[in-house]
């Protein structure tokens, strides 16, 4: 039971490291009269003062704001040892305030709790000025950067408040964390909005780094705050990290719980949910994918007409050429897109082949799907092969298709099966995109698509799906010597390549 004792413990250490990682915000940093922090580097003082590049211009700097009140700080670049009192002995990689720079080569600082003298060439500085606002981020930028990280913050420390009750400090074996993470499952997804906006905070913060004040600004945020040695990305990188590691500590910490133990079952069910928990965000973010993928697709097709596919749908199932047979015995050679929830029915151009026309969508939630045998169709008193159909539940709408071979018409039934079990899952995982990515990536495909004429090249088919087992069988399997970098692409479900998209992204715009 030791071995258990020294898990739980971990537990609140654990969690405790979250909040001080995703929350650094209430940290002792310095913050201005408003309440907020401002850090700027010392080319942003030369672009707004050029006085400043001329010789001695950083010391000048430094001295005209200690001069108007302002904080100014210093990194080591290297150990100063001393044995003389009255100068200041530091470490590289410590953070000195500068209190008095009016001499080139010593300065006047305090570090820790004593004031000293110190070589100025043995620092560089980093300036920190309380009352101005220096502009270096739009409002656009801080919500791409850090995504939701405030409401994780918040969530996070509430986690944490009753997970430490349920804590036994005393006897740590006894603890019974289990029920915590079952009262909290619903909360972790808030989780999903933030993995599924870490790509584009990477990008944005990659962009940002190619220059030198941002590089300067956030390292001296990171020194400011004492914080470990990691680059901005690396913290940012922290809560994907930890909705994945759950379902792992949670597996370790049950194989260390006997079932007589109080907290077993519990601890069972928490593994089960947060397991749940991380197979929907990634599920989440195969479809946040998809979807931008899908709305280039929507662009390319000529004559769209009513609601846009995301409207409804989030995900290609199924793709193909199959004969449209009305009741009067005419066919229709139409290419077909099944997605989730509807059935889009397009015509190719009879000379450009790599385009196509929109002709008609199907809801698949009102159809229920017939298989027929090959022969004469009593109800339509038509011969038929390799055919079924799709009849509405509520009216007498009913539609006849035709593939070209037996196996052709296999794929579709069992597309059709999986578009059904498809929509069920994402019913019970409460699966969503939100309308605000819907809008996002339709205007990014509308903004790609300006400028050329719309076209699709060949006959796609949709990726093969890999189906996910019912709530309670889906597991969330990850090394544990993998480096945890790797570990939220690593939980996530993989696929086959798809020869629809491979299609789409070689598809060649015709030009007039």
């Amino acid at each position: 039971m030791v071995a258990r004792g020294e898990i739980a413990r971990f537990w609140s250490l654990e969690s405790l490291h979250m909040v001080s990682a995703d929350g650094g915000t209430e940290s002792s940093a310095l913050v201005d009269d408003n309440g907020s922090e401002e850090d700027f580097s010392y080319e942003d003082l030369c672009q707004a003062n050029p006085r400043y590049l001329q010789p001695g211009g950083e010391q000048l700097a430094i001295n005209e704001l200690i001069g108007d009140g302002s904080v100014v700080w210093a990194e080591a670049l290297w150990d100063h040892v001393t044995m003389d009192d009255q100068e200041l002995g530091f470490k590289a990689g410590d953070v000195i305030q500068v209190l008095e720079a009016s001499n080139k080569d010593w300065w006047w600082g305090r570090n820790e709790d004593k004031e000293a003298w110190f070589p100025a060439s043995f620092v560089r500085g980093y300036i920190r000025q309380c009352r101005k606002h220096t502009g270096m981020f739009t409002v656009a930028q801080l919500a791409t950067i850090f995504g939701n990280i405030e409401d994780i913050y918040k969530f996070q420390r509430k986690f944490l408040k009753d997970l430490e009750k349920q804590y036994n400090k005393e006897e740590p074996h006894l603890s019974e964390i289990g029920s915590c993470f079952l009262q909290h499952q619903e909360g972790f997804a808030i989780y999903s909005e933030y993995c599924n906006n870490h790509p584009g905070a990477c990008l944005e913060l990659a962009q940002l780094m190619k220059q030198g004040k941002y590089r300067h600004f956030f390292e001296a945020c990171r020194l400011l705050q004492q914080m470990i040695d990691i680059a901005i990305d690396g913290f940012l990188l922290t809560p994907v990290q930890k909705i994945c590691k759950y379902p792992l500590q949670l597996a370790e910490l049950l194989k260390y719980t006997t079932q007589e133990h109080s907290d077993y079952n519990n601890i069972k069910a928490a593994y089960e949910a947060m397991k749940n928990v991380a197979c929907l965000i990634n599920e989440r973010k195969r479809k946040l994918e998809s979807i931008d993928k899908i709305a280039r697709w929507q662009v390319s097709i000529v004559g769209w007409e009513g609601l846009d596919i995301l409207d409804r749908s989030s995900e290609l199932i199924h793709s193909g050429e199959l004969t449209k047979i009305t009741k009067q015995g005419k066919s229709q050679q139409r290419t077909f897109f099944l997605f989730d929830h509807q059935l889009v029915s397009c015509k190719k151009d009879l000379l450009r082949r790599d385009m196509l026309y929109y002709k008609g969508r199907m809801d698949m939630d009102e159809m229920e799907l017939v298989d027929l045998e090959d022969g004469r169709d009593k109800d339509w008193n038509l011969s038929v092969k390799n055919a079924f159909k799709l009849v509405s539940k509520s009216s007498d709408e009913v539609h006849l298709f035709c593939a070209k071979k037996q196996e052709d018409k296999a794929r579709w039934l069992q597309a059709c099966a999986d578009e059904r079990r498809r929509v069920q899952e994402d019913r019970e995982m409460g699966m969503e995109i939100s309308e605000n990515q819907k809008k996002l990536a339709m205007l990014n495909a509308q903004k790609a698509g300006q400028g050329k004429s719309k076209g699709y090249s060949g006959c796609p088919m949709a990726p093969p799906h890999q189906g996910l087992h019912p709530l309670h069988q889906r597991h969330v399997t990850v090394p544990t010597s993998v480096p945890q970098q790797q570990v939220f692409a690593l939980a996530e479900p993989k696929r086959k390549p798809s020869l629809f998209w491979h299609t789409f992204n070689k598809l060649t715009p015709f030009r007039k």
